[in-house]
């Protein structure tokens, strides 16, 4: 009797290239795991890979140059992409620029991916070919995770078409967002990012609603989102460090700041205020009242002193006048914040600040850049100057390899920085079992205008 057997196929694999926020990332992670329980292997460059999907950025006029040149490099490099993500809502635009693309789809549209890699690349294993359950595909080290909580947005800023290229809010429910992150610091994160288009009005589309969880009703808010997340553990009865991140000061934002003191939330927001001068606020159609975010900022620090305050800021939106600008950097000096980042303002196709008066001209744009910078770094200094002879935690994010006398450095960050977009903590002479993840008290030596540097206290 003779047996013939059927070899397994290789699998296929799918290259990805993913660009712009952290929510894009998420929604990266989200389409590969899918596509490898349905039999795909991933490649990590582009001559391995069957397909390359490019997963874009739409927002500004900058980024959409970014992804076009993406887009086209991953032509040249392979011939089979298929584009997703924010800039997929302009479908012609990107047809237009490279005719060869496979197919076209929109932010957060995983089934349509998923259908068009089927199509162009149709998987060459079935998804039960490997019976042992696969983690979720991560694009993030092992030891910090965003967890996204929403999609979309309800605010009609000037300046911005997030609400036309992911839609108005759509929150997750409470106890999915709390299943996830369980699983995430089961499979070794220590550290949970927490993302949306706005997370202070997660919950708000479903009236709050209440979900069971743990036996106990949470209900679908960033305040019970935030107590739920202090009581997981990473270990030894240790929550993770819990980051919110894109937070409109709304007035029950005040309520988390105690969580912060209690240790259960780590004493950080991201914030983004983006201007304080009323009339140009008024004009982005954000919230313009500067004057009682100031008293907030001095009422949340008597609570929690370590709390770090992050946010961006726009100058060179049109009608902002120098007077305008000056108001901004007075304002920064009693606000002191922690740390600050900066964008020149750029037209985006669709936005109502196309149609304002009075624009900026670019020469003054790049003027007042450099003068925002300037004050905003002579105040992040001297903050981290005050931080030198203080011992602090520090979550690790590389160890590097001995040198000529045996010593090796390392790379974390403090509760005051979030991965990719704040400073960093430099070690000298670590013990050689530091690894990724771990975190451990540095005495702060040194410092510089946005990182610091010190040794692990014994």
């Amino acid at each position: 009797m003779t047996t013939t057997t059927t070899p397994i196929p290789d699998q296929k694999k799918v290259g990805m290239v993913s660009l712009g926020c952290p929510k894009a990332l998420v929604d990266s992670e989200r389409i590969l795991t899918r596509l490898r329980a349905d039999g795909y292997a991933m490649s990590p460059d582009y001559a391995g890979a069957d397909v390359v999907l490019v997963n874009t950025c739409g927002f500004l006029d900058s980024a959409k140059e970014e992804s076009l040149a993406a887009i086209g490099e991953a032509i040249a490099e392979n011939g089979r992409v298929i584009v997703t993500g924010c800039m997929g809502e302009e479908a012609d635009a990107i047809r237009a620029a490279h005719p060869q693309v496979l197919a076209v789809t929109g932010a957060h549209q995983y089934e349509q991916v998923v259908d068009a890699v089927h199509t162009y690349a149709p998987p060459s294993q079935g998804p039960y070919v490997d019976l042992i359950p696969q983690p979720d595909i991560k694009l993030t080290p092992r030891h910090y995770s965003y967890l996204k909580i929403s999609e979309g947005c309800n605010h009609s800023c000037a300046f911005c078409i997030i609400p036309d290229l992911r839609g108005k809010l759509a929150s997750r429910r409470i106890d999915a967002v709390l299943r996830e992150a369980e699983k995430l610091v089961a499979a070794g994160t220590k550290e949970l990012l927490v993302i949306s288009q706005d997370t202070s009005a997660y919950g708000v589309d479903t009236r709050h609603e209440t979900r069971s969880w743990k036996g106990r009703h949470v209900r679908a808010h960033m305040t019970d989102l935030a107590r739920e997340l202090g009581q997981l553990d990473v270990g030894g009865g240790t929550p993770p460090w819990v980051r919110l991140h894109y937070v409109y000061p709304y007035p029950h934002v005040d309520a988390v700041i105690p969580l912060m003191a209690e240790g259960l939330l780590t004493p950080y927001l991201d914030i983004p205020f983006q201007h304080a001068s009323p009339k140009v606020l008024r004009a982005m159609k954000r919230p313009a009242n500067e004057a009682k975010v100031l008293e907030r900022l001095k009422g949340w620090r008597e609570i929690c002193p370590e709390i770090a305050i992050r946010s961006s800021f726009v100058v060179g939106f049109p009608g902002e006048t120098e007077e305008d600008f000056q108001y901004l950097l007075d304002w920064l000096e009693e606000a002191q914040l922690d740390r600050v980042g900066a964008f020149r303002f750029e037209p985006v196709d669709g936005a109502q600040a196309n149609n304002l008066p009075d624009p900026v001209p670019e020469f003054v744009k790049e003027d007042r850049y450099a003068r925002i910078m300037e004050v905003t770094e002579r105040i992040s200094a001297a903050k981290l100057r005050d931080k030198i002879g203080k011992s602090i935690p520090v979550i690790i994010d590389e160890v590097g390899e001995p040198d000529e006398d045996g010593d090796i450095g390392a790379t974390g960050r403090s509760q005051a920085d979030a991965p990719e977009i704040d400073g960093a903590v430099y070690l000298r002479n670590v013990r050689p079992d530091l690894s990724a993840g771990d975190i451990v008290d540095v005495l702060i030596e040194d410092s510089d205008a946005h990182d610091l540097f010190g040794a692990a206290c014994a």
